[in-house]
């Protein structure tokens, strides 16, 4: 009675030593390979791990702007985005992914990425019959129009000055301007932030687009609103205080 499970075990064995040896010369089997990370060209992998931490899951919004928003993607130019991944966006949170910048990813997973948002997530349409403003500005803004221009289309959620409001967060917070910049301003008036609710340039006031250059003065007014050290002041009682002698 007791020898049956030795034989079962030595049986277990043989069949394992068996399967081993279906593979000649030790060859590792079909799959087992580790792709080298700078090989790697599927989409869904290489938007994961170096866009989705900001972006958000399938590009649907985080911490920075949803890419999956097709009306993004239909005023972006595509060159000018490639550039913004490879390059990164000085100043802001953005880094360069590119090598060339020295980042991880090479020119052909730029080229994945980009491509990949645009026949993804793009479409066209979308702004069929609309006179849409540009992706980039092409006049110089004026501030004081900007603050004008805010509290026609902006204020009744984001607060007179941008303090905030019922509706909209703090888009005049100092540490906020410091991290974005005036194109990034400029995307997310026209594009709007549909994962929080805002709409594109065509709907903060029924019936009333938002013009050119009404976007291009409200982000001169924004900006004009930067300061050198953004964020609230450190109180005196949490400097530190000097050893008595």
């Amino acid at each position: 009675m007791k020898r049956i499970p030795c034989l079962s075990t030595f049986a277990a064995l043989h069949l394992l030593l068996l399967a081993a040896c279906s593979t000649p010369n030790g060859q590792p089997q079909k799959g087992s390979e580790v792709v080298a990370p700078n090989q790697v060209v599927d989409f869904d992998t290489l938007f994961r791990e170096n866009c989705s931490g900001c972006h958000g899951a399938d590009g649907r919004g985080g911490a920075s702007i949803p890419l999956a928003n097709p009306v993004y993607l239909a005023i972006v130019d595509e060159n000018a985005m490639r550039k913004i991944v490879a390059n990164g966006v000085r100043g802001t949170s953005m880094p360069a992914f590119a090598q060339s910048a020295g980042g991880f990813l090479t020119d052909e997973q730029i080229d994945v990425i980009t491509r990949g948002m645009v026949s993804r997530w793009g479409r066209k349409e979308i702004l069929n019959g609309a006179d849409a403003p540009s992706y980039a500005a092409k006049t110089p803004g004026n501030a004081g129009c900007g603050e004008i221009v805010f509290g026609t289309y902006c204020a009744a959620c984001h607060g007179s000055q941008g303090q905030g409001g019922p509706k909209g967060s703090a888009v005049g917070n100092t540490s906020f301007l410091a991290l974005v910049s005036d194109q990034g301003l400029r995307t997310m008036v026209i594009t709007g932030r549909p994962d929080l609710g805002a709409p594109d340039w065509r709907g903060n006031v029924p019936g009333k687009p938002m013009s050119d250059q009404e976007i291009t003065d409200v982000v001169a007014w924004l900006a004009a609103r930067r300061v050198a050290s953004p964020g609230q002041p450190y109180s005196a009682s949490n400097h530190a205080q000097p050893l008595e002698k």
